[in-house]
């Protein structure tokens, strides 16, 4: 736990270029950012190589301990300062009481909580600070030495400067003491690091108001780090609520939309044509025939005729309006967002529209008699074999609603799963509930939400649909995004469009569920 714990400087020597007084006084409490602090008596270990920081900060360091002595009411230290123009004026202000108080930085190892306040039992001093208002009234500067001309005894001077670094802990009249780093001030808040959970309570702090929290919160970003001293004191501080922001996470929950579009993907794909709101392909309508010919008798004649299927291509967009404020000013993960929500819906419309025109394309079938697991099979069988009659291509996927998928896991024989099985030897196939892919009687299966069911009990027709993927083809163009400005109102139009177009090659290439 890290804290800030500033007291008064009582004295310092500016022939010397020595600042020296109180660090600490044993029992005197003082506010923090871990709250209302105490240190007990001999409750901070110390070594030599302590520096005395301007303010807390490590980069703008002033001087070096030379000598610290342990007293029955506190921490008395001398500090000698380097000849920098910061160390100058260091000397300048605690002089003329500008910069007067001292502050500790401890690293805490043990502590307690007596009626509220943090008391100190054992500790390790990190650094020295000289700051403008300490939390403790005695922690002042008592001597400021600052000249760089040795006063009448010179060599009295060398001595003390010298000697004096080499015997920093040499002159404690009690036993060290002990870990964690304390930094305190009345205005300066108290960075806390401890190994053990910490209650922390409000120090003077300057943030008194949301725009003053903003403020200081922005000036720690940019590395200040009295503001983020601040900020760190106002975020753990429970009577401090109205400050606190609220952590958003940047993980967005949908349960509405997804990009799945089964029934698109049970069927072939190709890319749309380049141009066009139209376009067309050759198809067979009459094949040339071959039969017996007898010696010298004319051949069997059929020419061959072609005509076109004409492809309607079509339009599939949405559109979002908002503030230029929300673009400008919200989370930079909002666009993206929302052209993904965008998409969505895009693969939505699309799945839906192609289910659509294979149902009104599509035959349906006139074996199945029951919607259970033997009708299944007979559905399937003889789907099967009126695709390929028709098609005189092979049957090769089934797409089912998410309700027949949610049956077909449940068909068992004897209590045995009968598609779910673990060890799928002579099972019927294989469909699971952690995918939208599997297989059903030979047939690659495609659930998709397109797919319903809109006639009879239970589940009813159009539930299922077995296809030969190749009679039915989806087209489609690289979705586009469209942003404009409407300049009267600052608003901010977001178009997310594509094209898409279904050629029905051979309509009876699907074969849809009817068991009425």
């Amino acid at each position: 736990m890290k804290i800030n714990f500033p007291i008064t400087l009582t004295a310092a020597d500016t022939n010397k270029r020595t600042i020296s007084g109180t660090i600490v006084t044993w029992d005197e409490k003082g506010n923090t950012s871990a709250g209302a602090t105490i240190f007990k008596k001999d409750s901070i270990d110390f070594g030599k190589a302590i520096k005395l920081l301007l303010e807390h900060d490590r980069t703008k360091p002033l001087g070096k301990l030379v000598d610290i002595t342990a007293t029955k009411t506190g921490l008395d230290a001398t500090f000698k300062l380097a000849k920098t123009f910061a160390a100058d004026d260091a000397l300048e202000e605690a002089a003329t009481g500008l910069r007067d108080g001292f502050s500790v930085g401890v690293m805490v190892e043990d502590w307690e909580n007596e009626d509220g306040v943090m008391a100190i039992s054992a500790s390790k001093l990190m650094e020295v600070s000289l700051v403008t208002e300490p939390a403790i009234e005695s922690a002042r500067v008592a001597d400021v030495a600052a000249t760089d001309t040795p006063t009448e005894n010179s060599e009295a001077t060398a001595e003390d400067t010298t000697t004096q670094e080499d015997k920093v802990s040499d002159t404690t009249s009690e036993a060290p003491i002990a870990t964690e780093a304390v930094e305190a001030a009345k205005s300066e808040p108290v960075a806390v690091i401890a190994t053990q959970p910490v209650a922390y309570t409000k120090p003077r702090s300057p943030i008194n108001s949301k725009a003053t929290y903003l403020e200081h919160h922005i000036r720690a970003a940019l590395g200040n780090e009295d503001s983020r001293q601040y900020v760190m004191a106002a975020d753990t501080t429970s009577n401090n609520g109205a400050f606190i922001p609220t952590p958003q996470s940047t993980e967005i929950i949908n349960g509405i939309a997804n990009a799945d579009r089964g029934f698109i993907d049970a069927i072939s794909r190709q890319a749309l044509p380049a141009s066009g709101m139209t376009f067309e392909i050759p198809k067979i309508t009459t094949a040339p025939t071959v039969a017996q010919a007898n010696e010298e008798a004319a051949l069997s004649e059929t020419d061959t005729a072609s005509s076109f299927i004409s492809v309607s291509v079509k339009k599939f967009g949405g559109q979002q309006t908002f503030s230029v404020e929300l673009l400008d000013r919200s989370s930079p993960i909002f666009f993206d967002e929302l052209v993904r929500q965008m998409e969505f819906a895009y693969a939505k419309a699309t799945d839906a529209y192609v289910m659509g025109e294979v149902a009104n394309a599509g035959t349906l079938n006139a074996t199945a008699t029951t919607e259970d697991k033997t009708g299944l099979l007979e559905y399937v069988a003889s789907a099967a074999a009126a695709v390929y009659s028709a098609s005189l291509g092979f049957a090769r996927n089934v797409v089912v609603s998410p309700q027949q998928w949610g049956k077909i896991m449940g068909y068992n024989e004897a209590g045995r799963p009968i598609y779910t099985a673990t060890q799928p030897s002579n099972a019927g196939g294989n469909v699971s509930p952690q995918s939208l892919r599997g297989q059903i009687a030979g047939l690659d299966m495609y659930v998709s939400r397109s797919v319903s069911g809109t006639g009879g009990t239970g589940l009813g027709d159009y539930s299922m649909v077995v296809l030969n993927p190749d009679s039915y083809t989806w087209y489609e163009s690289p979705r586009l995004s469209l942003r404009t400005n409407v300049i009267n109102t600052g608003q901010i139009d977001v178009n997310y469009y594509g094209y898409g177009a279904l050629a029905t090659k051979i309509a009876a290439g699907a074969n849809w569920f009817n068991k009425s």
